[in-house]
């Protein structure tokens, strides 16, 4: 009973696939190409084994036009039709630059001037 065709068992992982998708439309980004990501994983993403290749290094995660954070892929793995990138280091995008001074703890208000 485990015995299945071929095209019965293509349009099954299909289904599961699309079924899968995350709701919003994050995609992983590298050398000027965007691949959709299926879904999240403990340690990384999740990505159609027909459209991901081999990456490696750093990459970019976006959820839609938003830059999420920068992404070291140290491995991949192949699970059915689905390849797992695992992520080595994973840093947030920041929304200002960098300061390179020691912000005080407290900060006054105002100052009080001789009336």
């Amino acid at each position: 009973m485990s015995y299945l065709p071929n095209d019965i068992q293509t349009a099954l992982d299909q289904a599961r696939e699309n079924l899968t998708r995350v709701s919003h439309s994050l995609t992983l980004r590298a050398g000027g190409r965007a691949y959709p990501v299926l879904r999240l994983v403990e340690d990384g993403v999740a990505v159609s084994l027909g459209e991901a290749p081999h990456l490696g290094g750093l990459v970019d995660l976006y959820d839609g036009d938003q830059h999420v954070s920068q992404c070291l892929i140290t491995a991949s793995r192949d699970e059915g039709a689905v390849r797992i990138f695992e992520f080595k280091r994973v840093t947030a995008v920041a929304n200002a630059p960098a300061i390179d001074y020691e912000r005080a703890a407290f900060q006054p208000a105002g100052l009080l001037t001789h009336a």
